[in-house]
């Protein structure tokens, strides 16, 4: 797909190396959103078992992997991201937590995937925001539903509400980067960024939307924090 490709863009080697730092900056309760996702999947799958698990947007710290890898020794995992430099990331921290042999890791986007190939359930973590207008975003959320088994959990997380029409929230936001030390300057530059540089869906209803469009039942929202939710839904 070609949106995800073309934002991929934007995560080069600088970005990467800063990604694991700042996200946990950016998203207040970054590690506990990665745990509660592991064990959300892991009450709908069931423990002990085995699962082919689809990672989309796996670049970064590959914290859906590492966790849930963590949780559950029968699970493997898909890696899949447009990101050279992101991936590189994941690779080396799967590598560290022992996981790579359970785990595949590819370059590109999910429409590179075997159309008939199949996951027991998928995580699309930090990504939609990241795509520009609902046809992106209906576009990955498509070719996920289309590799997933009837009935298979998808875990959606990710920014959501227009950002400017949340002022409170966002000086919140901005707060946090002055308590982690970030000059008033640097959270300005932050501040402007975010309102220039994501596309995240207008609010929750619109989130829901989303899924039910694009092969999704409703989903059970687990965790928030500031701008960012996380949900899980079936594939119907």
């Amino acid at each position: 797909m070609a949106a995800p490709a073309d934002s991929a863009r934007k995560f080069d080697p600088a970005r990467a190396g800063e990604y694991e730092v700042q996200s946990r900056i950016a998203l207040a309760g970054y590690d506990a959103c990665h745990e509660l996702s592991a064990c959300m999947l892991a009450a709908v799958l069931g423990s002990g078992g085995t699962a082919e698990i689809l990672v989309a947007g796996a670049g970064g710290g590959a914290r859906e992997i590492v966790t849930a890898g963590a949780l559950e020794p029968g699970w493997r995992f898909t890696a899949v991201d447009p990101s050279q430099p992101m991936l590189d990331l994941a690779a080396a921290r799967v590598r560290e937590a022992g996981l790579d042999g359970r785990t595949e890791i590819v370059l590109g986007t999910v429409d590179d995937l075997p159309t008939d190939r199949r996951f027991d359930a998928a995580t699309l973590i930090g990504v939609l925001h990241h795509l520009p207008g609902d046809d992106a975003k209906r576009a990955i959320l498509r070719s996920l539903a289309g590799r997933l088994r009837p009935g298979a959990p998808l875990i959606l997380a990710g920014n959501r509400f227009a950002y400017a029409g949340k002022p409170l929230l966002l000086k919140a936001w901005g707060e946090r980067w002055r308590m982690h030390g970030a000059g008033p300057d640097e959270v300005q530059a932050k501040l402007g960024k975010i309102l220039q540089g994501a596309d995240p869906p207008p609010s929750e209803e619109a989130v829901t939307a989303l899924l039910a469009e694009t092969g999704f039942g409703p989903p059970t929202g687990f965790f928030s924090s500031l701008f960012w939710g996380a949900w899980l839904a079936g594939r119907v």
